[in-house]
């Protein structure tokens, strides 16, 4: 698998807030840097990349926020996922992205996300995001920065498992190496 990330920014992106948020001011601030597609939309990338590949890009990382683009066609999939002692937020700026959340003793719930939608959630927070038409395009942003998350995998018979992983590593879904 190939991937395409930028070196992780280190400038300041206009709007940059000079501390860390909340799930609730981290929602607003995507809404804002989704309504400024000057700051982002030429990293915007998907013709170029071949099966399995995913495009995303660091938009800036400071001490405070982590800001990323990412790009998904519908076989793009996260896996189950946390994101370790950093709350979130997510815009949809272009397209579908589906989320779905983990349930003890049934089905997955979930719902679609389209162009102009965003969510917050705290650090507690586990869910899987997937492509929902290709062509979808994101902005994603954390606070404290991403340095650890965790990835999950449930077994057929419903037994979970946490792997902590790099906030560097793309997120792909866990089969349960466990006999």
């Amino acid at each position: 698998m190939t991937v395409h990330p930028a070196a992780p920014a280190t400038g300041t992106l206009p709007g940059a807030p000079g501390r860390v948020l909340d799930a609730q001011e981290l929602r607003a601030y995507v809404r804002d840097l989704a309504a400024r597609p000057e700051l982002w939309r030429h990293h915007v990338a998907h013709g170029s990349r071949g099966a399995g590949e995913r495009h995303y890009v660091s938009l800036h990382r400071d001490e405070h926020v982590d800001v990323w683009l990412l790009c998904w066609n519908t076989a793009d999939d996260t896996g189950w996922h946390d994101h370790d002692t950093s709350s979130g937020a997510v815009a949809v700026v272009d397209g579908v992205v589906l989320e779905s959340w983990p349930r003890l003793g049934g089905e997955a719930a979930g719902r679609e996300l389209g162009s102009g939608q965003e969510i917050c959630f705290g650090p507690e927070y586990i869910h899987r995001m997937t492509g929902g038409v290709d062509g979808s395009v994101s902005i994603h942003a954390y606070s404290p920065p991403l340095w650890r998350m965790g990835q999950y995998s449930i077994s057929e018979d419903g037994v979970m498992r946490r792997w902590s992983v790099s906030y560097a590593d793309e997120l792909r879904p866990l089969e349960d190496p466990t006999p």
